[in-house]
């Protein structure tokens, strides 16, 4: 039995002082973060090494010498050059990206869960302290549930809110409930994912009125001079719709998240690379890409599903079930045929039709149906060997360990 430590997200609502206070706390964390990512740039260039030892003794040093350093709490920014060292560490040095005061939304955590008090109020609101803010009202919209360990303030479409780290005595169990169920999940653009089930999870994250408004938006944004009133008016209108869509997204895949997991002791999911696959076509210097519209419709399509968002949710969920989450190699699954294992590039007729055109098979079935059923017996197979990784492909006969023939 493992402990599992659980999010509380509340929308704050906060006076005109502490608007400006938490706007300038994610300013000068902002500025650390860009600072300390610029000198840890330089020490690689110059091949030396930088780290967060250092760098938060040096951080005591700057807030003697700059007094703005000192308007946010000190643990506050140890918290952000603590968060730069694991990003350097995760993905490289030069791969982190500048924190940008134009696309980067404000952000910081309070890391001392004991120096944060919450207290409801009444039905609809509550309350928490947090160190130099004081008392902050927020929107009771759920209870807290357990003991804090951090909270993080951060803005999104217009709003703040504060999002509790807590620990609520969860753990996740040595066995699912039904250890031997199975799915295998496929991810598309028509439909946002379909088991091998047959169950079918799609909905419309936007309204047609919204997509109509939200392209007006964009023409006016076009049009207004950088810097202006007029252009932030218009940025803070199109990030309130794309906040909407944001939410029911993510809500969309918590909630089939959680169904899946629920059902099934082991989900297998297509290894997509994700970024690849939604990388611009649009060329670079050396020369113009091809298909460059229809490559942004396929971008638009891939991201407006939420593959990842939903591969996310299926990870955190599996937490509460003991639910293995499982990726494979997405080779051949949709030109597969479940039934006979025949693989042809014509089997997939449509984009929802697949026959299988091997002699004496026909079989016929939703293609995404299929393509689920192939991911679900490569997962079925990667899982009997022992063997967790994605180099496995569907078209391999799980074999013999010992002897390396097929079994």
């Amino acid at each position: 039995m493992f402990p599992v430590l659980s999010g509380r997200r509340y929308r704050l609502a906060l006076t005109d002082e502490q608007a400006a206070m938490v706007e300038e706390f994610g300013n000068i964390c902002r500025s650390v973060w860009n600072t300390g990512l610029d000198q840890r740039r330089q020490y690689r260039q110059r091949g030396g090494w930088m780290n967060y030892p250092p760098q938060c003794k040096e951080l005591a040093e700057a807030k003697r010498e700059f007094e703005w350093l000192k308007a946010a709490p000190s643990h506050v920014l140890q918290q952000t050059l603590k968060d730069l060292d694991g990003a350097c560490r995760d993905h490289g040095t030069f791969k982190v990206r500048w924190r940008s005061k134009a696309r980067w939304s404000p952000s910081f955590r309070f890391p001392a869960g004991n120096l944060i008090t919450v207290e409801r109020l009444g039905r609809k609101w509550g309350r928490v302290k947090l160190p130099k803010l004081g008392w902050v009202r927020l929107r009771w919209s759920r209870p807290l549930g357990g003991e804090i360990r951090s909270a993080t303030v951060s803005r999104k479409a217009g709003h703040w809110f504060v999002s509790f780290l807590v620990d609520d005595q969860a753990v996740t169990p040595q066995q699912h409930a039904m250890p031997a169920t199975a799915v295998g999940i496929d991810r598309g653009v028509k439909v946002a994912a379909v088991t091998s089930d047959g169950d079918f999870h799609d909905r419309e994250f936007i309204t047609e009125g919204e997509s109509g408004r939200y392209r007006r938006l964009q023409k006016r944004l076009a049009r207004t001079k950088r810097g202006s009133a007029n252009r932030h008016k218009a940025i803070v209108a199109i990030n309130r719709i794309m906040g909407r869509v944001t939410d029911r997204r993510k809500d969309f895949c918590a909630q089939t998240a959680s169904r899946i997991v629920a059902k099934n002791a082991l989900v297998v999911l297509e290894d997509l690379k994700i970024r690849n696959m939604s990388a611009s076509a649009a060329g670079t210097i050396a020369g113009p890409g091809v298909n460059v519209a229809q490559k942004r419709g396929l971008n638009r399509a891939i991201l407006d599903k939420g593959w990842h968002r939903l591969e996310l949710a299926l990870t955190s969920a599996a937490r509460y079930t003991g639910t293995a989450v499982v990726k494979v190699n997405p080779a051949y699954t949709s030109q597969r045929c479940s039934a006979c294992g025949s693989v042809t590039e014509g089997n997939r007729e449509s984009q929802a039709v697949f026959v299988c055109k091997a002699a004496g098979c026909g079989h016929t079935a939703h293609a995404d149906v299929n393509a689920a059923i192939n991911i679900k017996a490569a997962g079925l197979a990667v899982s009997a060997c022992g063997d967790l990784g994605i180099s496995r492909s569907v078209k391999q006969e799980p074999g013999n360990r010992a002897t390396g023939q097929a079994t």
